[in-house]
């Protein structure tokens, strides 16, 4: 399986003039820059190929990939209107997404825990999205509506009744079918030339059109992760999440030790 990524936003709502910042999946935490997170987790996980969508500053991130030694691992795919909008860049990629296999599309601006990700990967659902009950409410968040167990709205503004709904965490993994689907609402989208549309719009069209339990979800209610989209979740990432990560990490490598240890014992008992 492969990521598609989109990495190509200018960030503008983290409030630096487009020179002075780098592109956000090159921002760095602990030493290390959100695209070697990913790629780390992803080769961790079994991925085979990740395919960037960049745009701004694509050279520093087409260098961060070559100080990665991640070459034979990452390939990037240039939108060149990238100013215009995040839809663009999902048509840019319309086909490394209509591949003809399952595919993962994810944002490149989400710190998170891999067991996130693990979650997603091996999910039993074929189209399938995560969701986060613990969130801030407010217009800002991508949320996810449950009814009688069925994801029956996703958008930032709501205006269905539901049992709950928690925020979506931007990644998704797709069936073949289905990714062909959004392609194709999004080629509508450029045609209409609604191209300042956020991307999850088109999803939402081929969400609201599928036949009942085409999608599910896995929840990840208290697994660390932010997306970064302003300063505050800058700071918030290193001094609250970041930490919540590595002690996850440190918990994972633990238990891993002690099943180790304990695995030829219980084969002599056997």
């Amino acid at each position: 399986m492969k990521v598609v990524m989109l990495a190509a936003g200018i960030g503008a709502r983290l409030g630096f003039a487009p020179t002075k910042h780098p592109a956000k999946v090159l921002l760095s935490f602990g030493g290390k820059t959100l695209l070697q997170y990913h790629i780390e987790i992803f080769q961790r996980l079994g991925i085979d190929e990740l395919v960037l969508g960049v745009g701004h500053h694509h050279k520093d991130i087409e260098q961060e990939i070559v100080a990665l030694g991640a070459q034979d691992f990452v390939r990037t795919v240039f939108n060149k209107n990238y100013e215009e909008g995040n839809v663009v860049t999902l048509w840019t990629l319309r086909d490394e997404l209509n591949c003809g296999e399952p595919v993962l599309l994810m944002d490149a601006d989400v710190l998170y825990d891999e067991d996130m990700l693990d979650r997603l990967i091996n999910s039993p659902h074929p189209n399938c999205f995560l969701l986060d009950r613990a969130f801030d409410p407010g217009d800002e968040p991508v949320k996810l509506c449950i009814r009688d167990g069925e994801i029956i709205e996703f958008r930032k503004w709501l205006s269905a009744e539901f049992d709950f709904c928690g925020e979506s965490v931007g990644f998704f993994k797709l069936s073949a079918e289905v990714a062909k689907k959004i392609i194709i609402q999004t080629e509508h989208y450029m045609r209409q030339d609604r191209r300042q549309e956020p991307y999850e719009e088109a999803i939402r069209d081929v969400l609201l059109t599928s036949p009942r339990n085409t999608f599910a979800f896995e929840e990840v209610t208290n697994m660390p992760w932010i997306e970064i989209d302003f300063t505050a979740d800058i700071e918030r990432a290193n001094t609250v999440i970041l930490p919540l990560i590595q002690a996850a990490k440190k918990k994972r490598a633990a238990a891993f030790v002690v099943t180790r240890d304990i695995e030829p014992i219980v084969t002599q008992i056997l």
